[in-house]
């Protein structure tokens, strides 16, 4: 169901009163604008490009133009001077975000050259193809007027990493936020009974979100895995093999049942389309459901290093949360606080069930358990820490009155000794302190899970929420 592809729009402005007066300046312009999108074209491929817009009549055609191409966000390039009034039409009428790009050709004009032209109306000339800033604040003004959500980037056209690396973040956050929106989430079984911060409204996650909400039944996976076939169970076994560092302990019926429970799962994933998925199931009474669901931890793993992540205990705002990770290209694996240690200044954290594969130091092992805390059955699970370095933390927070926010901290994944009890496990440190950061994610109330991806991607986070008119908070 995904879109095929991100269609960011781009137009220029200026005023038609300046092309008779100012020999040159016109197509200098749409030169400064070719450039603006070849820069976005190295970025993204799908741009649409609508040229220079220099009057109320152009901007009525353009707003309608934007609305047929469906783009996703919009790039105003200010050229020069111009009129608001060939401004506020086209992004009234396209509806989507918009960013101003006010960006100087050059660092600075060159005060001599220009100082020593004889011609006065060439110095005008030269003048008004630097004066980009010059209808910033009278844009800004009458969106702010009107109600249109606007963002700046101010830098310049040429040798400004700082400026195109934001430009680079908001395409970024544009790409998440368009597969959000066309993203099918399966929810397959109930609520951890009594887990009551993990609740949430459905319809406020479509609200804030987008994308689509299948219902599954686990009756359909524990179908699924009867038309499974001996072949079928030997290729996944295999493969097991060769993406995860099985323990010699496993024995062959577990890998066995694990795999017939996978290779179902790629079924119903193909079935419904789902880009992510959240699940939990006691399966007591129905032994086929229990063998079902205490066998799906190393299908649910190879499922999210697939980019499909899978949260368990039926987390939905943390399989959003971990498909906006993932998303990032950041990986998005599920985890909640273990233990803290105060010696070493860190926060033990991992989580039972399915893990980010992709994004472990070192490759993740199986082990078997015979019992699932807290849980119906026993099985093999999987053992890993998320690769050291710079890790980045999100939760979807539900907040009083059902509104959504985004919850974001940076830290590090660093090296020491984990709890080696068959589950995910990391030891985070965070600039302000361990004990800090955990009083201060607190306060926010988010639900006890919240996915882990490595890299820093707070400021890409915080334009995606901007995009989708969801609050992000930063903790460090």
């Amino acid at each position: 169901m995904n879109k095929q592809l991100l269609k960011v729009g781009l137009f220029g402005i200026g005023l038609d009163a300046y092309w008779e007066q100012f020999e040159g300046l016109e197509e200098r312009l749409k030169g400064y604008l070719a450039i603006v999108e070849e820069k976005l074209k190295a970025i993204h491929p799908g741009i649409v490009n609508l040229g220079l817009i220099d009057t109320a009549e152009k901007a009525f055609e353009a707003g309608g133009q934007f609305r047929r191409e469906d783009v996703d966000l919009i790039f105003l390039y200010v050229t020069t001077y111009a009129l608001s009034s060939t401004v506020l039409p086209v992004v009234q009428r396209a509806k989507v975000p918009v960013i101003i790009l006010n960006l100087a050709p050059e660092a600075a004009i060159d005060y001599n050259a220009f100082n020593q032209m004889t011609d006065r109306t060439k110095m005008t000339g030269e003048w008004l193809a630097y004066c980009s800033a010059c209808p910033v604040p009278e844009i800004a003004n009458v969106f702010n007027r009107t109600g249109i959500k606007f963002h700046q980037i101010t830098g310049m056209l040429h040798d400004d990493p700082e400026c195109w690396d934001e430009v680079t973040e908001w395409v970024e956050a544009a790409k998440v936020a368009n597969i959000m929106a066309y993203n099918r989430l399966g929810c397959m079984g109930h609520y951890y009974s009594g887990m009551l911060d993990i609740y949430t409204d459905l319809t406020q996650q479509y609200a804030s979100f987008g994308g689509h909400i299948e219902l599954l039944e686990v009756d359909e996976l524990a179908w699924l895995r009867k038309l499974v076939t001996n072949e079928q169970i030997a290729e996944r076994v295999k493969l097991f093999h060769t993406q995860f560092d099985v323990q010699s302990d496993c024995s062959q019926e577990e890998l066995e049942r694990a795999a017939r429970t996978s290779v179902a799962l790629d079924m119903l994933v193909d079935k419904y389309q789902l880009g992510s998925m959240a699940y939990y199931y006691k399966g007591t009474g129905n032994m086929d459901n229990e063998d079902t669901i205490s066998s799906i931890i190393l299908g649910n793993s190879l499922l999210t290093a697939r980019n499909i992540p899978v949260a368990g205990e039926y987390e939905i705002k943390n399989a959003q949360a971990m498909k906006i990770m993932d998303s990032f290209g950041s990986g998005g694996s599920f985890t909640e606080y273990y233990a803290m240690d105060f010696n070493d200044d860190v926060v033990l954290m991992g989580h039972d069930g399915p893990g980010h594969i992709k994004i472990a130091e070192g490759k993740t092992k199986v082990r078997p358990l015979k019992v699932y805390h807290g849980k119906v059955g026993r099985g093999l699970s999987v053992e890993m820490s998320v690769r050291n370095g710079q890790i980045t933390l999100l939760s979807v927070v539900e907040q009083q009155g059902g509104k959504l926010m985004l919850l974001v901290a940076e830290g590090e994944s660093v090296p020491g000794p984990i709890l080696e009890i068959g589950n995910t496990n990391s030891r985070y440190k965070f600039s302000i302190g361990a004990r800090r950061f955990v009083n201060n994610w607190n306060s926010y109330g988010p639900a006890h899970h919240c996915a882990v991806g490595v890299g820093h991607i707070s400021s890409k986070i915080s334009k995606l929420g901007q995009l989708l008119n969801i609050d992000v908070v930063q903790v460090c």
